[in-house]
Order: C-alpha cells, then structure tokens, then sequence
C-alpha cells in the first residue's frame, strides 16, 4: 500500500473542488470549449502573473515551445542550442521547427546550462538557445541573455515546470524573446487535461504566435500562414484560472517542504538540491543524487514510498535521437546526473508526518556523510 504517494492531485482537487466544478459548469453552460472568454480571462491573468505583457493559451507545453521557435524565426537548416539533461519535449519542438538541436552541457551543482560552455557551441547557423529551467530551478539566465543579444540570438525559455519560478527578481519565462510553460496536470500549475502557454512582452511575436496557433487564420476560412491546431480547450483555461489563484500559496508550501527536508537530509551523503543565489526554487521536483540510487528507490518503494527519476537517458543517448551524432561521454555531467537523481515526493498537501517517513528510510539505508 501506498503510504507518501509521488504527488497527489485527488487532495489539491478536493481543497478546492467548489471553485473548480463551478467554473467547469460555467464554461459547458456557455458552449464555448475551444479558446473562448474562459481561456482569454486565464491569458490576462497568467501574462500579469509571469510579468509580460501577453500570454497566449495553447494545447500542451510542446506546442508552446514549438510555437515560440517558429515565431522567433527559427526554420529548417537552423541550429537551436539547448540541454541534453531535460524531457525529451523540448528537443522534439526544435525538430518540429526544422532546426537542428545542439547540446550544450548542464552545470554539475544546479543541472541548468552551463553558460561557460554556451558560447563555444555558437555558429553562424545559431538561431536560438533555449535554456530549461529544470526542476524549478532557474538557468543562470544573465550571461546566457549577455551571450544571445551580443550574436543576435533569440533565447527561448523552457520554463515548463518553473511556474512562479525568479531569476534575480525577474518571472521565468519574462527574461527571455518568450517564454513556455506546461500545464500537465502534474505541475505545479497543472489543468485537468493538456495545456500550455507562450508568454510574451513583444506585441508582433505575441499575434504571431496567436496566428500560428489556430491554423494561421486571420478571419474565418482566411489563412495568412500556415499554422496548426494548438489551441486551448475552454475547460482548461477556466480550471487554470481557479488554480492561478493558488499558486503562490502552493509554490511556498513546496518551498517549505523542500526545506524540512534539507533539514532532515542534512547529514546524509545524498546530495540536496540547492538554491543558485538570487534565485526562488519552486521545487516541481525535489531531487536528491547518489550513487546508490537504484537501491534506495527499490527501499523506499518497499516502505510504500513512490519515486521516480528525471530523466534516467539524457536525450543525445536517446535511441530516437542518435542520428544526430552524439556519443556517450560528450555531456559527462548530464550522463552522471542521469545516473543518480532520485525524485522524492512533493506537492503543495505533503505533510511533515509523510516527509519523515520518506527521510528514515533513506537515513537507514544511505549512511551519514564523512566529517569535513
């Protein structure tokens, strides 16, 4: 039996059930499912939330990304730098986009990209670089954004699981040309189905997403480009719009939890996540690392702790992606995170009681660090 489950989304459900069901009955009683006033009222409230000028609701995190390379000019014969160590999504999109993705290694302590490595990847080719905020940790986005404006390269944020998520007091998503995000019912902003959003302070890539997004249609049964069929269900954005409200209190109860955590880990040899400075974590993930990782997630799942690991294959070792040419040991750090990184329940209901199960069990089979 399940005793800490990974997340639980029957609690959040049930904490504001009333909310949700009404806003739901309100959009089947209006007969507008696709797009609608249900998706344009949870637009303006995400894009005030992110701190853009615009956010444009579409069908899932990937076309959010796909949409954004496409708007930002990015087309076939292109190169995209990106990450190897993230969801296979956001290398998929910029193949979506005709481009070719290039990897850039993560960094060892916070698994974002490594900005010291970024510049040596750039080519004349280089249309865009996409950074992932991985976990909800925050990419070490200034000299990121210092390499992109100086060779003229657009940046897309891949702040898919970074909802609320600041770099040095700015939103993730609001640094870069635009900025994705995913609401998969597991996020920390999650719908009840697929969805996605691009956000945006330019108004001319803002409309062109929101052109690309419904079959390039101008007005009806006239297509100025060709675009697809991406857009937000009705439900989605009315359910969205209940939960936004929550979010901040959400996101500081994940917070909290991360930090009970660190302080009942404190003294064991599996490395915790850490805060990059002037950075808020909102923790989508709490992963821990070490080398016993395979034992102490079959442990835990004999206490009736679930777990999973994200990601266990970094995407240049993927079978799918091995015409692109890359071997194992060009991204060391990314193939020993993919080793090592165990994820640990957290969602906004865990509660102390559930975390110090899951911290005794690792405390009896991991032993204590060495002394320093």
């Amino acid at each position: 039996m399940t005793r800490v489950p990974l997340v639980d989304l029957q609690a959040q459900y049930r904490s504001i059930k009333a909310d949700i069901d009404a806003a739901a009955q309100r959009v089947l009683d209006g007969g507008q499912y696709a797009l609608g006033p249900a998706v344009s009222s949870f637009e303006q409230a995400f894009a005030a939330y992110c701190g853009t000028k615009e956010a444009i609701g579409v069908n899932s995190g990937t076309s959010a990304l796909h949409l954004a390379l496409l708007a930002a000019g990015v087309s076939p014969g292109d190169e995209v730098i990106t990450v190897p160590f993230t969801f296979i999504a956001t290398v998929a999109a910029i193949e979506y986009a005709g481009a070719r993705p290039v990897f850039v290694d993560v960094d060892d302590t916070y698994c974002t990209m490594d900005p010291a490595r970024l510049e040596a990847s750039v080519t004349p080719r280089t249309k865009a670089i996409v950074p992932v905020h991985l976990y909800g940790q925050p990419a070490d986005m200034d000299p990121i954004l210092e390499i992109a404006r100086r060779r003229g390269i657009a940046v897309i944020e891949d702040a898919c699981q970074a909802h609320g998520a600041e770099y040095r007091g700015h939103r993730c998503g609001s640094m870069g040309t635009l900025g994705c995000f995913s609401f998969y019912p597991t996020k920390n902003l999650g719908a009840v189905g697929e969805g996605g959003a691009v956000v945006a302070s330019d108004p001319e890539l803002a409309a062109r997403v929101r052109l690309l997004r419904s079959w390039g249609e101008q007005t009806r049964y006239t297509h100025a480009v060709r675009g697809f069929n991406y857009r937000m269900d009705g439900l989605q954005g009315a359910v969205l719009d209940v939960k936004l409200r929550h979010l901040e209190g959400w996101t500081e109860a994940r917070r909290a939890h991360a930090a009970f955590y660190a302080q009942r880990l404190r003294d064991t040899a599996v490395s915790l996540p850490r805060d990059r400075d002037g950075v808020r974590h909102v923790f989508h993930v709490y992963a821990v690392r070490t080398a016993q990782r395979d034992t102490l997630r079959a442990r835990l799942a004999d206490a009736g702790v679930q777990t999973a690991v994200h990601y266990p294959i970094p995407v240049h070792l993927q079978p799918a992606y091995r015409d692109l040419g890359y071997r194992s040991g060009d991204f060391p750090v990314a193939e020993r995170l993919a080793r090592e990184v165990l994820s640990l329940p957290i969602f906004p209901e865990l509660t102390e009681q559930q975390i110090d199960i899951v911290a005794d069990v690792i405390r009896t089979y991991i032993p204590a660090a060495a002394p320093a």
